[in-house]
């Protein structure tokens, strides 16, 4: 593309503020993504229960870029990671993007209502929430009996377990990397 003056209209060279921030975000999303895979490996506490280990990178994805970041990250690394344990378009796939979908939503939400709001309570709100995002997947596009919502009260007791240590974990992480990033 050449300007009338014969030069070549080539794009501004984008900052190296810039270039770190993109820097920052991508190894959080490697590392959502190898959490995402770390945790496929474990063994299951209950039915669609995993420890939820890849949300402290979605967390500290708001806190250091924001909204938009933080969706984009809970949604690349559930596709990237389902790609990895090959599980893309199963019903294990659509189960895990409803939940990720749900907690990171409800993450944001309360985030933008409420900006003080600690990391803890933000994870433990989106671990229920994950939870029931999975339910509701699971009863509307697989099991379609209202039973399978007998298995929700322990599986919501362990979600809010595995939220506080999530949430203490990113919370922890926040404090440590705050000047750092």
């Amino acid at each position: 593309m050449m300007r009338n003056d014969g030069s070549l209209n080539m794009p501004p060279r984008p900052s190296l503020a810039s270039l770190e921030k993109k820097a920052v975000w991508l190894s959080f999303l490697l590392m959502a993504i190898g959490l995402h895979v770390f945790e496929a490996a474990l063994p299951s506490l209950g039915p669609w229960f995993k420890l939820g280990l890849a949300n402290i990178m979605t967390l500290l994805a708001l806190m250091f870029f924001g909204i938009r970041a933080a969706l984009l990250l809970a949604i690349a690394r559930v596709i990237i990671g389902s790609i990895f344990i090959g599980t893309l378009f199963t019903p294990t796939f659509f189960i895990s993007l409803a939940g990720a979908l749900t907690a990171a939503f409800t993450m944001l939400v309360l985030y933008l209502l409420f900006p003080r709001i600690s990391l803890i309570s933000l994870s433990l709100f989106a671990a229920v929430a994950h939870m029931l995002g999975q339910f509701v997947a699971v009863e509307t596009w697989f099991i379609q009996q209202p039973a399978v919502y007998y298995l929700l009260p322990p599986l919501l007791f362990l979600s809010c377990i595995s939220g506080w240590i999530n949430g203490s974990i990113a919370s922890y992480l926040w404090q440590r990397l705050q000047d750092k990033i």
